[in-house]
């Protein structure tokens, strides 16, 4: 009789259909063992470990000593280490954007799961959309799986000033465009900012995704903030592969593991961090693919009750090597351990709370600032809704200048990318430091890809003039590392219909943070007709043809994570 293949374990599972299971198994074991595997080898329970190193991939240089040191814990505890490729995406190698690729990475890890014979598997990665296209993929295949992320990169210097990827790209690449550093200076800034292997080294995406996805549960203790290239970082990926053995052994599968509290967890850590507006988009995602929630409306809930607390930039001036030292993702989750589900279970074996009992005494630090005197009091994302954003959008509000969290002005329209880059430097360009800078056409299938243009650059004109900030809005991302009065993620996107289609020039438009409203300021009926007579978006013939038509076709808005209409769980 067949069994299913959920009662099969280690080169038994998931058979290539022959028609003739013995011959295929049979095949199976003459072929791997041409890579040396003794019977014995074969035997053991199969850990299969996800490579995502990519000579493209800066994030990703070290995984193939991580990859050594995760084989080196399987073998330790008994089990037989087998990697295999994925996709692999760097946010700055990947055209139009990592984004566009982020939910085909998440298909080809779920489906290299399922296609391969293994009891459990280790996902490895760090740059921006490889962690969430790993959790994606790997809650929707739902096999024994454990996250370890690359770390970190360590903080640069130049002439005196510790820098860092990326918020230091964009602060020095803006004073480039002030004129306030010379081709020389930005020349030296281009060699120091990226001084090793790692993600970015500031509460950027990338970090956030890591600190959320420890307090999601995914990931053993203390392994969110050690750098890259630390000692620390291999000891915790061997005990990650000694990890995966057990949980290979029980079968603990992330469903057996992540609830809604572990969701909301992972939501009040993304608020208590002053984390990337990413965050809510991805985790927005990863819920979706268990049939949970990650809603706009959940996240501002959580965010009017939880204190930001990491002095990281952007929000704040460190660098998560300092994190590190003051102890990683702890004394944050112990500053708010009222509010968190602590009986969440960890695939450490224990709870959340178990966790944070476990890890180190806390030590004198003043990275991670005491719930009594935080960074921000509480709000550090918070959604916005109004007629220019009826299923919403995103405010960084720890990020932003107070004085425009309440800002009305005219709005300055960029029709798309490409109209931004032709204008937005003009000296002709009729702008003042008080107007509203709004792009359209940047969102999900607008741009496609939802890129991370939300960071639309002071226009030069007023960079000379010493302007630092504006209030801009569009249907975009942003950088987890950029900061500033940044409106993102509007929804419905200009390119299905939403009202920021129908913004002109010098329209009105009314921010208000503390009222969490965002409000082009025209009449009803000028608001009817000017969507009424909205012309269709124009399809090129790109989108008619592979991945790109089945982008199209199937990507939904920010609120519900950009993830693909036929991905979720019903």
């Amino acid at each position: 009789m067949s069994k299913d293949d959920d009662d099969r374990k280690g080169m038994e599972r998931g058979l290539t259909r022959y028609g003739d299971e013995e011959f295929a198994l049979f095949l199976r074991k003459a072929f791997i063992k041409a890579m040396g595997y003794t019977d014995d080898a074969l035997s053991r329970p199969i850990v299969g470990i996800v490579d995502t190193y990519s000579g493209y991939n800066a994030c990703h240089a070290t995984v193939p000593s991580l990859i050594e040191a995760v084989k080196r814990g399987v073998m330790l505890a008994g089990g037989l280490p087998v990697t295999f490729p994925v996709i692999s995406l760097h946010e700055s190698f990947a055209y139009p954007t990592s984004m566009f690729f982020r939910n085909l990475m998440s298909m080809d890890v779920e489906e290299m799961i399922r296609a391969q014979p293994m009891d459990s598997v280790v996902l490895i990665g760090g740059c921006d959309k490889t962690v969430p296209a790993l959790l994606m993929g790997a809650f929707s295949a739902d096999r024994p799986a454990i996250l370890e992320v690359t770390g970190p990169m360590m903080a640069g210097d130049m002439r005196g000033e510790r820098i860092g990827a990326c918020t230091d790209c964009r602060r020095l690449w803006g004073m480039y465009r002030a004129q306030e550093l010379n081709d020389q200076e930005i020349a030296l800034a281009n060699e120091k900012l990226v001084p090793s292997g790692g993600t970015c080294g500031v509460m950027g995406t990338a970090s956030t995704m890591a600190l959320m996805s420890e307090a999601i549960g995914m990931m053993l203790p203390g392994g969110a903030a050690i750098p890259a290239v630390l000692s620390d970082r291999m000891r915790h990926a061997e005990a990650t592969g000694t990890r995966a053995v057990a949980i290979a052994k029980f079968g603990i599968k992330p469903s057996d593991i992540i609830t809604q509290d572990n969701i909301d967890n992972a939501l009040r850590t993304l608020q208590a961090i002053g984390g990337s507006t990413n965050g809510i988009v991805h985790m927005a995602a990863i819920a979706g693919r268990l049939g949970l929630d990650a809603s706009l409306a959940r996240l501002d809930k959580i965010g009017k009750e939880t204190p930001v607390l990491v002095d990281l930039k952007p929000a704040g001036s460190n660098y998560m090597e300092d994190l590190n030292k003051a102890g990683g993702l702890a004394p944050v989750l112990r500053e708010i351990s009222k509010l968190l589900a602590l009986d969440a279970k960890s695939i450490s074996g224990g709870t959340l709370g178990d966790d944070l009992d476990g890890a180190p005494a806390p030590w004198p630090q003043d990275i991670v600032r005491p719930a009594s005197n935080p960074l921000a009091a509480n709000e550090g994302m918070i959604a916005l809704y109004g007629s220019l954003a009826p299923n919403g959008a995103v405010l960084k509000k720890a990020a932003a200048s107070d004085k425009l969290s309440t800002h009305e002005g005219r709005a300055v329209v960029f029709k798309n990318l490409e109209d931004l880059s032709a204008r937005i430097d003009s000296d002709d360009l009729d702008v003042e430091a008080d107007d509203i800078l709004v792009l359209q056409n940047a969102g999900p299938i607008g741009a496609p890809g939802m890129p991370e243009a939300g960071y639309i650059p002071i226009p030069k004109k007023l960079a000379r003039q010493g302007v630092k900030d504006m209030v801009r809005m569009s249907d975009a991302r942003m950088s987890g590392t950029a900061f500033g009065t940044i409106i993102l993620h509007i929804s419905p996107e200009s390119a299905v219909g939403g009202p920021l289609a129908i913004v002109q020039d010098g329209d009105r438009i009314r921010l208000d943070a503390s009222a969490r409203t965002l409000d082009l300021m025209i009449s009803e009926d000028e608001m009817t007709s000017r969507l009424a007579n909205l012309p269709p978006r124009k399809v090129v013939a790109a989108d008619k043809r592979g991945y790109r038509k089945l982008y199209i076709d199937t990507v939904m808005q920010a609120e519900d994570g950009c993830d693909f209409d036929f991905l979720i769980k019903p």
